[in-house]
This record gives C-alpha cells, sequence and structure tokens, in this order.
C-alpha cells in the first residue's frame, strides 16, 4: 500500500518531536563536500544559484537536483548529508538555492514560496538538456512540498524520473495554525527572523522591498499576507495556502516517489496526513510515529547519531531507477 509504516527507528536518547528536530538542525556536525557554484540566468531575467557537488562523476551518472527548506541552502545539515552521500554513490549531485537564498540577494521582487514550481523546473530541464540520463529530485520541508506539488503537475509529462520528499507540509494552512501554538512558535520565530533578513537583504541590494513592514509581522500568516502574496499574485494568505498547498496534487504524481513524514512532527498537525485513496500505488508514504520534523535521527550510542534520510533516500531512488 502507498501509506506504509516507516523503517526508521528513532534513536532513544532524543526522545519526542524537538529533540529530534533541534538536533538534526543544529547539533549535526553535517559532511562538507566540495562545491562548485553556478549562476543560472532565469526566462524572466532574473537568476538562482546552484552549487554542484565538485566530485567526478561518469558521463552517463544519474542526476539528482535538491531543494532545501525555508530560510536553508546548501549548508543545511540535511541537505549537506544528502548530498554528500548521493555523491559518494556515484552521482552528479546539485544543490538548488530559490531566489535570494545563495551567496548573494537575487534582483526582482519575486522570491521564493511553497508552490513556486517555475524554478526547479526550469533547472530541471537545463539538467536534462545538459546531462540526458536518470534525473532524481529530492525536497526537504518547503522543498518538499515544492517538489510533491511539481510532480503532480506536470504528472506523466514529468522530466523527472524518481523523487523523494522529506516532511512536505501538505497542507500550509494547517502548517500555519500549528506554529502559532506551544513550542511550535519558537521555530516560527526562529525562521522569522531569517525570514526577516532575507527582505532587509534584498531591500539593500535595491530591490523594490520595503523593509519597514517586517514591524507588523508576528506570524508566518503575517508574513504571507504581507510579504509573499502582494510579491507573488496572491490575493492573501488564504489563497496562497489554498494554491500552493501540495497535497491536492498527490494523485496526480506519475513517477516513483518516496516521501517520509512523522506523525510527531512540530510544524503540522496530524490530520494533513493524506487518505490512502489519495497517494497513488508510485508513491510511498512512509509515516513514522516520531522522527520531529526533517530529523530521524537514528542511532543507539547517545550523543552520535545516524541520518536517516541519508540512508534511506539513496536506497530508493536507486532502487526504483532499477525497476524502471
Amino acid at each position: 500500500m502507498p501509506l506504509v509504516d516507516s523503517p526508521f527507528r528513532p534513536a532513544w536518547w532524543l526522545p519526542g518531536p524537538h529533540a529530534q528536530t533541534l538536533w538534526a538542525a543544529l547539533a549535526r556536525r553535517a559532511p562538507r563536500p566540495p562545491l562548485r557554484w553556478e549562476e543560472l540566468e532565469l526566462p524572466d531575467g532574473d537568476f538562482l544559484e546552484l552549487a554542484h557537488v565538485d566530485r567526478p562523476v561518469p558521463d552517463d551518472a544519474p542526476t539528482a537536483l535538491v531543494l532545501h527548506g525555508l530560510a536553508g541552502s546548501v549548508h543545511s545539515p540535511h541537505v549537506a548529508g544528502v548530498i554528500d552521500a548521493l555523491s559518494h554513490r556515484g552521482w552528479r549531485t546539485v544543490a538548488f538555492h530559490f531566489r535570494g537564498c545563495g551567496r548573494k540577494p537575487n534582483r526582482s521582487v519575486i522570491g521564493y514560496h511553497s508552490g513556486k514550481t517555475d524554478d526547479p523546473r526550469f533547472v530541471l530541464q537545463t539538467l536534462r538538456e545538459r546531462h540526458g540520463g536518470p534525473l532524481a529530485l529530492v525536497g526537504f520541508s518547503l522543498g518538499a512540498n515544492v517538489t510533491l506539488k511539481l510532480l503532480g503537475e506536470d504528472g506523466a509529462d514529468s522530466v523527472v524520473d524518481v523523487a523523494a520528499a522529506v516532511s512536505p507540509p501538505l497542507q500550509l494552512d494547517r502548517c500555519a495554525d500549528r506554529m502559532e501554538r506551544g513550542l511550535s512558535q519558537f521555530y516560527q520565530r526562529a525562521l522569522l527572523r531569517d525570514l526577516g533578513t532575507y527582505v532587509r537583504d534584498k531591500a539593500q541590494a535595491g530591490v523594490d522591498l520595503d523593509p519597514a513592514v517586517l514591524d507588523r509581522i508576528h506570524t508566518f500568516r503575517d508574513f504571507d499576507d504581507l510579504v509573499t502574496a502582494p510579491a507573488h499574485g496572491f490575493v492573501d494568505s488564504a489563497d496562497y495556502y489554498a494554491r500552493a498547498s501540495c497535497r491536492p496534487f498527490l494523485a496526480d504524481i506519475a513517477v516513483p516517489t518516496l516521501v517520509i513524514h512523522a506523525h510527531d512532527d512540530p510544524f503540522f498537525t496530524r490530520d494533513v496526513v493524506p487518505g490512502a485513496g489519495e497517494v497513488p500505488e508510485n508513491v510511498r508514504f512512509e509515516l513514522a510515529p516520531s522522527g520531529g520534523h526533517v530529523g530521524f535521527v537514528e542511532g543507539s550510542v547517545p550523543l552520535r547519531g545516524h541520518y536517516h534520510a541519508d540512508q534511506r533516500i539513496p536506497d530508493f531512488l536507486e532502487e526504483a531507477l532499477a525497476r524502471r
């Protein structure tokens, strides 16, 4: 069945969602693979940045494009971990940066959001033209939502051969609700600080954004009403959440896809998990009782964690390609 119990088993010394989430984000010693940076010009005159793992690969090596989460980059521990793991298995591996999330601000008021699929689609098409061969798409958190939405939008016409998504929001309105309650407010405050820096950097670079609006922002809904929606053509945050959430697109995904998700994710409520009838047979939705948000730390030795996604994602991608 598409919805299955996850093989993930949490480290006993990291009980609960917050320990899993915070350890993976703050305490993990992530690998630092050698990188080659590229500024890729976009059709609308803006640009985004790609970080290629700079290791030799065969000409016919499969290619993986990896999407980070909100306010993330190639230096996010989970991104660094999976690109390093894929690279060591012989993959040509590229970390995608949403506009303005690389080494410098982008040129336009347009930035990125949970439903912005046109930029990664353009990069995927570029990589297909450059390299040919199998092509995979991997996303974390916001990038996981973008991954699943893109796959559903493109259906059987997708240039992607296999995919994986870790901790996708699935329903953005429920995510916004959850982040305004309990300890989840800690994550909201931290991410809003990062988003504030993103807006100020763009304004200082000459982009037509007024950083004074940040004084009125206290929640994700505020940010999406005052920044995301007007910059990207949505009526308001409710319109954005309805149109950008990936859950309605799951049924149209046509390529082998792995979803790694935890019931105790502190960014979401449990009811974001789709029913079995919403998930097509080619999507394997692995649901764990615990694991936090992009946590999934395993290991029996205290303070020495292993990271489930670094092993599970390459295994799934390679098994799916072998079946094809």
